[in-house]
């Protein structure tokens, strides 16, 4: 193995280690690495300093009262256009921003807490579309979320909770106040207090994200990291159309379990499965498709992602 593979391997091992379902353990991260803790906050700085880690951040079960709100968002755009890509970028609950190939030329992911943000953030996005050059887009809703970010929703067991303005506080800022160190109860207190003019204990922070983590709100802790400078060359999007329409649960079922796709829906079209898929090499996607095709699949529709815009993620690798 070369020089290159080998560093390219520590960085996996890192990344790996630092997702888990509940709050990682630095200790136990450095045992399993066989590494001391200063070299790992070492490593950490470094990787962060070359563009390969961000943060830490989580991923929160869309299935929470009321349901996160996944809307899927395709634009025709040009090259001449750069401040559309810069306004859309400004909207903060947009998580994934790609271009790609084909009649649109961008295809966009947002994550809503509930329908009134979908719809007050719906009009920005017609603003925004208004002084485009075609003024063509398309808006598909999410039906059913089977897979985030590597996480397979049926082997997750969401117990019912009632989520309040705290609660949906303190997840916003576990998702994205922290830094490559876990933030403290008492630095998210202070931020709350900063930020939105809310005091909440230390104790009360605490028990919150206990309480959040048993109920399985909190579905994982990760890091977000750049694929491409650790190996995953290639993102492509698949759209997938069974033989049967009643089997598409089954088959999403099965599909989810492909660790080469991180995120899958049910969308309302016809190609009704919409798939995220990450691979290390182009080979690598023609097998997955190989293989794809052994389901009862009637037809696919492939767009290959030219330019990852929101280039940090927070996958579970594999």
């Amino acid at each position: 193995m070369s020089i290159t593979n080998l560093f390219q391997k520590k960085i996996f091992n890192i990344v790996e280690s630092l997702n888990s379902n509940f709050k990682p353990s630095i200790s136990e991260i450095c045992r399993n690495l066989n590494i001391s803790r200063q070299t790992l906050k070492k490593d950490l700085i470094t990787l962060k300093f070359n563009g390969i880690i961000k943060n830490f951040t989580i991923n929160i079960h869309p299935n929470i009262q009321p349901n996160l709100k996944y809307v899927i968002l395709e634009i025709k755009t040009n090259p001449n256009e750069p401040g559309l890509v810069k306004n859309m970028l400004k909207i903060p609950q947009l998580i994934l921003l790609d271009g790609i190939f084909g009649e649109f030329s961008l295809i966009a992911l947002f994550v809503f807490k509930d329908s009134e943000e979908f719809n007050d953030i719906l009009a920005k996005i017609d603003n925004i579309m208004a002084n485009s050059y075609f003024k063509k887009y398309k808006i598909t809703e999410v039906i059913r979320v089977f897979k985030t970010n590597g996480i397979m929703l049926s082997k997750s067991t969401l117990n019912k909770i009632d989520l309040d303005e705290t609660d949906r506080l303190i997840l916003n800022s576990l998702k994205k106040d922290q830094g490559i160190k876990l933030i403290s109860t008492h630095k998210m207190s202070k931020l709350l207090k900063l930020k939105n003019n809310v005091e909440i204990s230390q104790s009360t922070i605490y028990n919150r994200i206990k309480r959040l983590e048993e109920s399985d709100v909190i579905l994982n802790y990760s890091m977000n990291f750049c694929p491409r400078k650790i190996g995953f060359n290639g993102k492509y999007i698949v759209r997938v159309k069974p033989k049967d329409p009643s089997r598409y649960k089954n088959l999403a079922l099965r599909l989810e379990q492909d660790s080469h796709i991180t995120d899958l829906f049910r969308i309302g079209e016809q190609y009704g499965l919409f798939a995220i898929v990450r691979v290390r090499a182009i080979e690598d996607y023609g097998n997955f498709i190989k293989n794809l095709y052994k389901e009862d699949i009637e037809d696919t529709f492939t767009n290959f992602i030219l330019d990852e815009l929101i280039s940090h993620t927070n996958y579970v690798l594999d």
